[in-house]
């Protein structure tokens, strides 16, 4: 098919193309309401961390005892890039990072069967180690502090738990919801040491006693008539009686129990964190969201179900500490302005230019159609609306424009020449099809790179490169099948040119705009014949230009993504290691 007869199709089908395009705007508006919000891609970091506890034992023994063979274990594994670890106070944790591009599914398997290899020579008491993939979206989006009017720290964390919690989990989009401070209940046995080396008791065996004896177990079944019927033992503690009942040992055919070696308070855990809200007592939430959620849509739905709780049980006073998703609305919403107000002045642009209202109306059509469209490919790709997608849009606008101005600009000529409608459209459309398809590959081109890239950059900016190529590649449809369309049936080639002498605002606009263009013109005229007749210093000017640029490349800082304000001020506090939880408090209410 020659360019004439590609041109001709959409002026002789009409109705057809007419058509395709609402087709398009629809599937495009659709795909943006469904749409996740976010701030920036999703970026799963090529990170893997075992997380293992061991209650009681010092820095140094869970390097030497947890640590280190689970870093000898997972160092065989292929692929790994560096493995740290870091050993505090009964916990270790080891992180595996693999190269960029990994299978991070597989890999996890991997390390899972290394660590069944090394559980028997870990000690004792330690629990399994915990896998975790590093996920940005993992991150808390809302931290939420709450407040009971007359209720202590542990009957209010139990509110929590038992009333709460479950109604934010449930929320669509919110993944887990994290209870921090407060006071559990908690069953403490304080061991007489004179009686249990009386009896000859250790404390290993008090332990294995409680652990033993603190569960329900299942007895099998018993068939009675038609029925098969199941049957467990109920041993579970109900309370502090249950706990002193509790055999540890016989000796010489007398039972010794709790209450003989120990003393049993119903009490609270110890508080190894405090949480203050406006100077007062109180629990701090973390809601965090499911993966490819979108994050406004989730808090607002967090926000709506804490109004319902705030009406369920007045007691509680419920703040939001932290909201991403505010900080999210704000960025998406500047570079929404941003997208609408560069659209805005390239039409602008284009009225004082053209001065033709029919040629403005069309070439303009270029830019909804074009990113709409490309709301369906962000949608069908997987992509989210983030500050990359929507930068992408906003890099793209000036360009849009640039296939439908040549294909217009040709047609108009053609009419000016005295051709008929149709006809001035196809054959000005014909003449530039090959150059505009060859304009949009090379800018394309440029972009082809980035699909390639790998690592943090590559997710980062794979998203931005499909918006801005396949919005181009949408324009250039527009601006070779649609603009010819419209111009064979709209298009007018009356200026709206005014006379010198009129004092009408829009006279005065054009004629001012009309010395601006006369001025530019003769100016650039001059430069060109000035360049023509100095060609060697115009090269040598440039070619000097080139290399300055070069040497001031390292004076620019590098980053990879820029500052940002998020109109919050946080402060952490590091004091020296031991120091008392009452001592860092105290430090912090100065603060």
């Amino acid at each position: 098919m020659d360019n004439k007869s590609l041109a001709s199709l959409p002026v002789r089908r009409p109705v057809l193309t007419t058509v395709i395009f609402l087709m398009i705007m629809v599937i495009g508006l659709f795909s943006l309401t469904r749409l996740p919000i976010d701030l920036m891609p999703e970026i799963t970091m090529p990170t893997v961390t075992v997380i293992t506890t061991y209650d009681g034992a010092g820095p140094l023994e869970i390097e030497e005892l947890v640590s280190r063979p689970i870093e000898a274990s997972l160092s065989a594994l292929q692929g790994i890039e560096e493995i740290t670890s870091t050993s505090t106070e009964g916990r270790s944790t080891v992180r595996v990072t693999f190269p960029w591009g990994t299978d991070q599914d597989a890999a996890i398997n991997d390390m899972r069967d290394r660590i069944d290899r090394v559980m028997a020579v870990l000690p004792d008491g330690v629990d399994r180690p915990m896998i975790r993939r590093f996920d940005v979206s993992a991150m808390p989006i809302m931290i939420l502090g709450v407040m009971g009017e007359g209720k202590d720290m542990a009957e209010l964390q139990q509110i929590l738990e038992d009333q709460v919690q479950y109604r934010l989990e449930r929320v669509p989009g919110v993944a887990t919801v994290d209870i921090r401070g407060g006071r559990r209940r908690q069953i403490q046995v304080a061991l007489r040491a004179a009686s249990m080396e009386a009896y000859g008791i250790s404390t290993d065996m008090v332990v294995s006693a409680l652990r033993r004896e603190n569960r329900n177990v299942p007895a099998g079944s018993v068939i009675a008539g038609n029925r098969d019927i199941m049957i467990r033992t109920l041993a579970e503690y109900t309370g502090v009686e249950d706990v002193y009942g509790t055999v540890v040992a016989v000796k010489d055919g007398v039972p010794v129990r709790i209450s003989d070696i120990a003393e049993v308070f119903d009490g609270f855990e110890e508080i190894r964190s405090l949480v203050r809200i406006n100077g007062q007592p109180g629990i701090r939430l973390s809601v965090s969201k499911q993966s490819g959620s979108n994050t406004v849509a989730v808090a607002q739905g967090v926000e709506r179900e804490i109004n319902r709780i705030h009406q369920d049980i007045p007691e509680l006073e419920i703040l939001t500490l932290i909201d991403n998703a505010k900080y999210v609305e704000r960025a998406m919403m500047s570079v929404t302005q941003a997208l609408l107000l560069g659209g805005a002045i390239a039409i602008f642009v284009l009225m004082l230019f053209l001065r033709n209202i029919s040629t403005t109306v069309i070439i303009s059509v270029s830019i909804p159609i074009s990113i709409v469209a490309t709301f369906a490919l962000v949608y069908f790709a997987g992509f989210t609306l983030n500050m990359m997608t929507f930068g992408g849009l906003a890099l793209g606008i000036g360009m849009l424009l640039d296939n439908a101005i040549v294909v217009l600009d040709n047609i108009f000529h053609k009419r000016e020449q005295g051709m008929e409608a149709k006809e001035g459209a196809v054959r000005g459309t014909s003449e530039v099809l090959s150059a505009v398809i060859a304009s949009t590959i090379t800018t394309l081109v440029v972009f082809i790179p980035v699909i390639f890239m790998r690592g943090m950059s590559g997710i980062m900016f794979q998203s931005l490169a499909f918006v801005v190529g396949f919005s181009l590649v949408c324009s250039l449809l527009v601006a070779i099948t649609l603009v010819p369309m419209l111009s064979s049936r709209y298009l007018s080639t009356k200026s709206l040119n005014r006379p010198i002498g009129d004092k009408s605002p829009i006279g005065r606009v054009f004629n001012a705009s009309e010395k601006f263009y006369v001025a530019i013109e003769r100016r650039y005229r001059r430069i060109i014949r000035w360049s023509l007749r100095n060609r060697a210093t115009v090269i040598v000017s440039i070619a000097l230009m080139f290399v300055l640029s070069l040497l001031a490349l390292p004076t620019v800082g590098v980053d990879l993504v820029p500052a940002t304000d998020e109109s919050d001020v946080r402060i952490n506090l590091e004091m020296e290691i031991g120091t008392k939880l009452d001592r860092l408090d105290e430090t912090v209410k100065l603060v």
